[in-house]
């Protein structure tokens, strides 16, 4: 039997799924809404009925051992179950995002040589006639669209359930996640059942993580960092896993769950953070919070609205957090954490420890992790147990990715603070020369122009012109301004912003002006990854000839209607 609270060393995945199921079987572990304010709680006993007969079926098939099978949909309880089954099944799993185009979803199911694919919820089905391959078995998860396949709840009626609990070896291969790239096909990172035993166990034990907490599942599953640090968690520690219904409905999903720990993406803690000064200015925040007891009402209430009441402590990754949001949260009594990671190192690199506050910083190396910066590159460079196993059918790639020694190559420009904190000042290649042979760094000028209220993401650019520039993409609300008779006052307060902005910056990196885009930059059109980090090339791309025409037209804020 495990003894979670006092066992130093972790273990697979599928044994912790074991013991929640038959030591605490009819505990809730997913609670799934189903439409209309309604939820289904899946116990612990459920979950392991509907796992152990996918997975008989899976095995039923024949295919060798080591197959990969992909999943593709929205995050749902049943696609936490099939990822389940795939595991117990002996199988590799291959997740993708939702928002694949066709011509992603068939290159990575033809390139990873998938065998099935499980199809959960989904927005738009559009992309599926031309992505999925002729032949392909599909499997319809519930509250899936309606597409044609072999519907899950008709399987775990049909078959009976896997006996035994297998257990993979830490020499398997447990997932091929291909990233959503900034730029070129996607590459298939390979990562083992060894590196996930290490990054879901003892790598974690920093965190407070107990039974009793609930974690709110939004970001894509597909994502390395949702799947380690909130699925495999949950199953670690044996926690409550809610999921959210839609956009529609995130406020509720997020005070049904009243989450303990939660994690998101530095935009959705900016546009928290505008939600509130929306309805409290943020001078009139700042004094009410200086107040003692009315500011201990005020911090109360704001977190009670937003559903963190009960939250003991939240993360953020994926991108760069603005510092001073990080101090807008901590004032409110949010301990918010920063941390650093990537698919090829399971996500699990650096964090800001608990109690802790470093703003501007992504923390320390987990215990167990070893970072170090080139001097040549500024690179930030580590290695760990859970390091990625390499490219999937890429070595030329996978040799690319580490230094001759060993290390792996993050791609990131870092520093160390005083404390030996990490901080990301932006990426290797991002880095460009203005036509005064000065470089410009435009990670922490994106982090201060986003903190405007009507910016919803943005980018610094201007290689080879005099001074940068900026492209911003608004909020939905700001966009409705500009395209009305608000465009002038919106105008006017960017033209304010930006000159705050200035005073804060060095000569060479002052922006020149503000390109103010009215179209949406999503994952459809390429714009952005899945994870909603803006692809600087594709941004090159369709703006880059109009660069000197703005910046020649001598306005602070130009319209890129383009």
């Amino acid at each position: 039997m495990i003894d979670i609270a006092n066992e130093t060393e972790g273990r697979m995945p599928l044994e912790y799924f074991y013991h929640w199921e038959r030591t605490t079987p009819e505990r809730v572990f997913l609670t799934q809404p189903v439409g209309g304010g309604r939820v289904r709680d899946i116990t612990w006993r459920e979950a392991g009925d509907e796992v152990r007969r996918i997975a008989a079926w899976l095995k039923a098939q024949g295919w060798p051992r080591g197959s990969k099978v992909a999943i593709l949909g929205k995050n749902s309880a049943h696609w936490v179950l099939a990822d389940f089954a795939i595991m117990m099944a002996g199988y590799v799993s291959v997740p993708m995002y939702s928002t694949f185009n066709a011509d992603a979803l068939r290159y990575i199911l033809e390139h990873s040589e998938s065998r099935a694919c499980f199809i959960g919820k989904l927005d738009d089905t559009g992309s599926l006639a031309a992505g999925i391959p002729a032949g392909l078995p599909v499997v319809v998860l519930p509250l899936a669209p309606p597409v044609e396949g072999i519907a899950w709840d008709a399987l775990v009626a049909a078959t009976a359930p896997l006996t035994g609990n297998p257990v993979p070896s830490p020499d398997d291969l447990w997932t091929i996640v291909y990233t959503s790239g900034t730029t070129g096909r996607p590459k298939g990172v390979m990562l083992g059942f060894g590196g996930l035993k290490w990054a879901a166990g003892p790598s974690l034990r920093r965190l407070p993580i107990t039974g009793t907490d609930r974690f709110l599942s939004y970001l894509p599953l597909a994502h390395i960092m949702e799947r380690v640090v909130l699925e495999m968690t949950a199953v670690h520690y044996g926690c409550h896993l809610f999921f959210a219904e839609s956009l529609d409905t995130f406020l509720a999903d997020l005070q049904r769950a009243r989450p303990t720990v939660f994690l998101s993406v530095p935009r959705l803690w900016v546009k928290f953070q505008q939600g509130v000064h929306s309805k409290i200015p943020p001078a009139k925040l700042a004094r009410l919070l200086r107040i003692p007891v009315v500011g201990r009402l005020v911090r109360r209430r704001i977190l009670k609205g937003l559903g963190l009441e009960h939250c003991r402590f939240a993360g953020s990754g994926a991108a760069p957090l603005p510092p001073d949001v990080l101090r807008w949260y901590r004032n409110l009594g949010l301990d918010l954490l920063e941390g650093y990671g990537m698919t090829e190192n399971f996500a699990i690199s650096h964090a800001i420890l608990p109690g802790t506050s470093h703003p501007g910083t992504v923390g320390v190396p987990y215990t167990g992790v070893e970072s170090r910066i080139d001097p040549e590159t500024g690179e930030v460079q580590m290695r760990s147990p859970a390091v990625m196993l390499g490219y999937y059918k890429e070595p030329q790639l996978t040799a690319a990715a580490f230094t001759a020694d060993g290390w792996l190559r993050t791609g990131d420009k870092g520093v160390l603070d005083a404390h030996g904190n990490l901080r990301i000042t932006g990426r290797v290649k991002d880095i460009f020369k203005t036509s005064k042979g000065k470089y410009v760094a435009p990670a922490p000028i994106e982090d201060l122009l986003v903190t405007h209220a009507a910016v919803e993401a943005c980018v610094v650019t201007g290689a080879n012109l005099a001074q940068p520039l900026a492209l911003l993409m608004l909020s939905a609300e700001a966009m409705a301004r500009a395209r009305g008779d608000g465009r002038d006052a919106l105008a006017a307060s960017l033209e304010a912003h930006l000159r705050a902005v200035n005073e804060r910056l060095d000569h060479h990196e002052k922006l020149d002006c503000l390109a103010v885009t009215t179209t949406l930059w999503t994952p459809e059109n390429g714009f952005v990854t899945p994870t909603l980090k803006v692809k600087r090339a594709r941004i090159e791309e369709a703006y880059g000839e109009h660069y000197e025409r703005w910046v020649g037209e001598r306005r602070t804020v130009v319209w890129a209607e383009v």
